[in-house]
């Protein structure tokens, strides 16, 4: 069959760059429109406890607040007089007139002193929106920063005002903005330095560019591909930068195993046709079979029940299929019509000839042969060094660089937390439903809810409780019995806060429990476990026949975190058997499959332990930017990580060991086959590596922390990979197992020619 295909391939080479070209000028023309698509907001396959809680937030109560946006303002002098009091009036009206504002409120609503800061010259309006759930209220940022921009034109000294319009929303807006535009600044910067390293490896220029170009169409087709995809399902704008990582990585990656062995095929006396079809018999088929031991760790997690999760997972089987089917159709069609080509211009070889002699690398091969046991002691002990830190890893929100800097959302942020309310943006909601008959606003129900709100304020991480007894401070319990008894009256004296803390049939009460600002994300998820332990031992009577739901932005990663670590385990077995499996039919072997697992996790562990330190505790954090541990690992990262790296880590696993089993068929010597596979494949794995480390390495230094975690990991990861432990211990366990290597494939293959014979 590979012959056959091989033949094709070469007999109808130039139909075959004819439609590669059609299907990449399509590309270039629908990807651009890609990023609209991808949903910023995530979310879970199944209901929560959080999304139930604001799902209820949303149907039951008049004005519930649960989406909104702040307006920050900052101004030379206080807001509660003259100008910039005047100045704060037009534009809360002008604002209010959106139509799709809520209600709006402020300091100028309320005279509460929260709503002030820095002597009065900061202040925030919190406007609740109207508008589709999810991710797609995030259309509305754009209209209310263009609102706020035409009410602040009208202000006279305009120029004396700053404005940031923040919030969930506005955040995960800006994140969109920022992954796509560290996108195509990356790729654009990631080029020519690529280019240069294959200049090196290849020491030819049109050799050179050619995997440029499969890296190039990769990203471009995926693109187009996960736009059309985005169309029937949630795809997380996450995407976007994983896209550009593995499709440049793994395109270049494979094109580069791919152009070196038809050069290899070209020495050796073979014309360019039957080169090419060579080339795809034996590196088109490693390529093959490495793309789909990467593609079962992106399969595994589609079945995670996060959007993030999913649709990286849909993402990368889309960008490596495309990346193997460029490097096994179009790359060999165009080697096939190239032919000596490839090599120009050859005064260019000969000044590069230092870099690709093999004798240092055979000089290598022969001191691991030699030396096995001690390779795989030092190799071991380095990487078990470095895996110690992961036994010390948390999971949970990071506590700082969550948010993008440098955006006006995130610049909204920090004025809050200047003055010292950016906890306002992340309550955590506790919405209490009273059963059939019962009323929150019952002296009863005004009791627990009382005492609840007691007990969350006596927490040292909350700085304020909101809710229907919370309106007046100082008042108390009978004198709000007494103002629920007649609510039209308290609505006309309390509307916006009645309408946001008590629902419409009244059997529903929110609690808002706002987090301190010295309270990180990280502290924050301790708080809601806490809340609901509390919520759950039915310590309040009044409250033991009611229902309490736990909601918000922290207490959905809460759940998602839960619902994630309990698939975890289920990916690592799914992608470790399958790819023990498939290696073990490649290669015709028990102990080759069961060394390819056992080396992978040692890599990704490793991998794991590296981002812990430079991470969550901060050695090393200044390197990519991070002026402080985040204290915690998103639990979306282990997974991701772990999926990604132990596909991509297989790759030279896949390239090292094909080329020592070609070998092994050939001479049917365990360590000769060792040593030629060694030093034949560490030029080009080198090469692939450092192009690799390079994209990766560029992401670790984006403006999305998520971004920065895979990155970093990834490049790591491709580091211990290509030199601890293809280059070390491999080869060590190659050589101490010897034959057994190649049982029962080798044994039977044995037993067939005897009997031939």
């Amino acid at each position: 069959m590979p012959e056959r295909v091989a033949n094709l391939l070469v007999r109808l080479r130039w139909v075959i760059v004819l439609l590669w070209g059609v299907v990449g000028a399509v590309a270039l023309v629908r990807a651009p429109r890609t990023p609209e698509l991808l949903k910023v907001r995530g979310g879970a396959d199944r209901e929560t406890e959080a999304s139930r809680a604001d799902s209820l937030l949303r149907s039951e109560f008049a004005t519930p607040f649960s989406e909104f946006f702040a307006v920050v303002l900052e101004s030379p002098a206080p807001f509660t007089e003259g100008a910039p009091a005047a100045a704060l009036d037009s534009i809360a009206s002008e604002l209010g007139r959106e139509p799709y504002v809520r209600s709006l409120v402020s300091w100028r609503t309320t005279r509460d002193s929260l709503f002030l800061g820095d002597e009065g010259r900061t202040t925030f309006l919190l406007v609740s929106i109207e508008g589709p759930p999810g991710d797609s209220i995030a259309t509305l940022v754009v209209t209310l920063r263009g609102a706020l921009t035409d009410a602040l034109a009208r202000v006279p000294y305009r120029d004396a005002y700053r404005a940031w319009v923040t919030g969930r929303s506005p955040l995960d807006l800006d994140v969109r903005r920022v992954s796509a535009e560290d996108s195509k600044r990356l790729e654009t910067r990631l080029l020519p330095i690529t280019f240069a390293i294959l200049v090196l490896a290849f020491g030819a220029l049109v050799a050179a560019l050619l995997p440029l170009l499969v890296g190039f169409l990769a990203v471009a087709i995926s693109m187009a591909i996960i736009g059309v995809v985005a169309t029937y399902t949630p795809m997380s704008v996450f995407v976007l930068n994983l896209t550009t990582m593995i499709g440049l990585g793994v395109g270049i990656d494979y094109s580069l195993l791919v152009v070196t062995r038809f050069r290899e095929e070209l020495t050796r006396g073979y014309r360019r046709r039957e080169a090419a079809a060579r080339t795809f018999r034996t590196a088109g088929m490693a390529v093959l079979t490495s793309g789909l031991t990467v593609v079962v760790g992106f399969a595994a997690l589609i079945l995670t029940p996060l959007i993030e999760t999913k649709s990286v997972g849909i993402g990368g089987l889309i960008v490596v299929g495309v990346a193997v089917l460029l490097s096994t159709t179009l790359l060999p069609a165009l080697l096939a019509m190239l032919g000596r080509g490839i090599d120009r211009p050859r005064w260019l070889a000969r000044r590069l000839t230092w870099y690709h002699s093999p004798r240092g690398w055979e000089k290598w091969a022969r001191s691991l042969a030699r030396n096995p046991w001690r390779a795989l002691l030092l190799g071991g002990t380095a990487v078990a060094i470095l895996t110690a830190p992961l036994f010390w890893i948390k999971i949970g929100l990071p506590a700082r660089h969550w948010w993008p800097s440098r955006t006006e959302a995130g610049a909204g942020v920090d004025a809050l937390d200047r003055i010292g309310v950016s906890g306002y943006l992340f309550p955590v909601r506790v919405l209490v439903h009273f059963p059939e008959g019962q009323r929150a606003t019952d002296l009863a129900g005004l009791r627990g809810l009382r005492h609840l709100s007691d007990s969350m304020r006596a927490d040292p991480r909350v700085r304020d409780v909101r809710s229907i007894v919370d309106l007046e401070p100082g008042q108390s319990l009978l004198g709000y019995s007494l103002l629920y008894s007649e609510l039209d009256s308290a609505r006309a004296r309390h509307r916006e806060a009645i309408d946001a803390y008590l629902s419409r049939d009244g059997r529903m009460a929110l609690v808002d429990v706002i987090p301190r600002d010295s309270t990180s994300l990280t502290t924050a998820m301790g708080l809601v476990a806490r809340i609901r332990e509390f919520a759950g031992t039915g310590q309040i009577r009044q409250l033991r026949g009611a229902e309490i739901l736990v909601g918000g932005y922290v207490a959905a990663s809460v759940d998602f975190q839960a619902e994630l670590l309990r698939r975890f385990p289920l990916i690592i077995a799914l992608v470790l058997g399958v790819t023990g499996v498939m290696l073990a039919i490649a290669f015709r072997s028990v102990l080759v499959p069961v060394k390819a697992v056992i080396m992978n996790s040692l890599s990704v562990s490793a991998t794991f332990g590296l981002i812990v330190l430079v991470f969550q505790y901060g050695f090393g954090g200044s390197l990519v930017g991070l002026d402080g541990p985040t204290e915690a690992i998103f639990v979306v990262v282990p997974v991701l990580v772990f999926a990604v790296v132990f596909g991509l880590s297989m790759d030279y696993e896949v390239f090292l060991l094909s080329r020592i089993k070609e070998a092994f068929d050939r001479t049917g010597r365990n360590t000769e086959a060792t040593m030629e596979g060694v030093s034949a494949t560490a030029s080009v794995i080198t090469s692939a590596a450092l192009i690799m480390i390079v994209v990766f390495g560029a992401f670790a230094f984006a403006r999305v922390l998520m971004v920065q975690f895979l990155g970093f990991g990834l490049a790591v990861a491709v580091f211990l990979d290509a030199t601890v432990i293809r280059m070390v211990l491999v080869p060590a366990i190659m050589h101490l197992a010897g034959e057994w290597n190649w049982w029962p494939g080798a044994k039977l293959r044995g037993k067939s020619e005897e009997g031939r014979g």
